[in-house]
């Protein structure tokens, strides 16, 4: 798992995001990541409340640019499988299974009282009771979908292998890199990597999304990713493609 001491020292040296820096690429519209991979299908974003302002974190339409880069993946890609890890009421659940309906999706949420005992990480979203985990997936006649309940840490992947991995659970560092390496080792060649709250230009404006960045980054330090990051811009989605 990650070693923050040694972030700590890149810190001090001023080599905090030396690979972000060189290896993400920012796209202007949702039109030119579609162009970049020769995809023609457009997403299926229904969901009203994707229109919504809750908070100065939803300006410029991030969710909706959110959904556009997730449900374009799926859209296209088509995975035979795909997994979720963070599946929490279950609405970028519903937005994988609407545009991929033929994709088995396997979504993972740690189970409420590990998170109350402290065993899910510091920087998550919030804590559902086991009713309300996935709830808008399973309103919404989701047939496609296999709940997983199981804190990531622990949890040893057994879904086979993954054409499209979506990682919003805890946004820890550690935690970030160790479900990113578990999401690579069921990785299809070819496959997908998609990370939620990834914008580098915000890592100094919020603080779990500079964790998340922390974690991605030490990911090439370590040599488990190697390729670009593309990042639609007002979004908080990184995406990666696993080589060939």
């Amino acid at each position: 798992m990650l070693n923050r001491a040694k972030f700590r020292i890149k810190q001090a040296l001023g080599l905090e995001f030396s690979s972000l820096d060189r290896m993400v690429i920012e796209v202007g519209d949702i039109r030119e990541l579609r162009k970049l991979f020769g995809w023609d299908r457009e997403a299926v974003l229904d969901d009203p409340t994707l229109l919504d302002f809750d908070y100065p974190e939803d300006l410029n339409m991030r969710r909706m640019h959110d959904a556009e880069v997730i449900g374009t993946v799926m859209a296209n890609a088509r995975p035979d499988r795909a997994l979720e890890i963070g599946t929490a009421e279950g609405r970028t659940t519903t937005l994988m299974a609407a545009n991929a309906p033929e994709t088995e999706i396997h979504t993972i949420n740690i189970p409420p009282h590990e998170l109350a005992h402290g065993e899910g990480g510091k920087l998550t979203t919030g804590a559902l009771d086991v009713d309300h985990i996935g709830v808008y997936y399973r309103e919404h006649g989701c047939q496609n979908v296999h709940q997983i309940l199981a804190n990531t840490a622990s949890w040893v992947p057994d879904v086979g292998p993954v054409g499209v991995a979506f990682i919003d659970g805890c946004h820890d560092a550690n935690f970030v890199y160790g479900d990113t390496v578990k999401a690579l080792s069921i990785a299809e060649p070819g496959a997908f990597i998609l990370w939620h709250d990834f914008n580098p230009q915000l890592a100094k404006t919020y603080h779990w999304i500079y964790d998340v960045c922390v974690g991605i980054e030490e990911l090439y330090r370590t040599r488990k990713l190697s390729g670009r990051i593309y990042h639609l811009r007002d979004s908080w989605v990184g995406l990666y493609r696993v080589p060939n």
